[in-house]
């Protein structure tokens, strides 16, 4: 199983999910506070939803790629680097209220990219110690990623 995320920064959570809901025709997967996801079959889609009351608008945080294990985020490490690309991985991070192993790249127009796996549910939005995850903050080249990188 393999799936593109899309997360966008809300200023209206509750606005958004029941839009989403609608356009998606599909409850989110899951609820917490300030945050939701949807786990869409058709088309074959992650939709996170991540509020931020720092913008009227909404806007990307970042782009994904869900992959079904630790493996294919190896193996998508491994080619991303041999591709030439920046990569900066991580392991066991809890981010997005779930536990984590990624691999993450920047496009050419600072659009920051994860390729992940989700192992286990987790308590907290928030990330951890060390981890590029869950802050409202733009993105930067993955080898110069501080506290203030995007993610989920």
């Amino acid at each position: 199983m393999s799936r593109v995320q899309l997360a966008l920064r809300v200023p209206d959570l509750q606005a958004a999910i029941v839009f989403y809901s609608k356009l998606f025709d599909t409850a989110p997967a899951k609820l917490r506070d300030g945050y939701a996801n949807f786990a869409i079959t058709e088309p074959p889609l992650k939709l996170v939803l991540i509020e931020g009351k720092d913008s009227e608008d909404t806007r990307l945080d970042h782009l994904g790629v869900e992959v079904a294990s630790t493996e294919d985020v190896q193996t998508a490490a491994a080619r991303l680097a041999q591709a030439g690309l920046a990569t900066a991985e991580e392991k066991d991070t809890a981010c997005c209220y779930a536990l984590q192993d990624k691999v993450w790249v920047t496009g050419p127009g600072q659009e920051p990219w994860e390729v992940y796996v989700v192992k286990a549910d987790a308590d907290t939005l928030a990330k951890q110690a060390g981890s590029t995850c869950c802050s409202p903050a733009a993105a930067t080249q993955p080898e110069q990623r501080s506290d203030a990188a995007g993610c989920c």
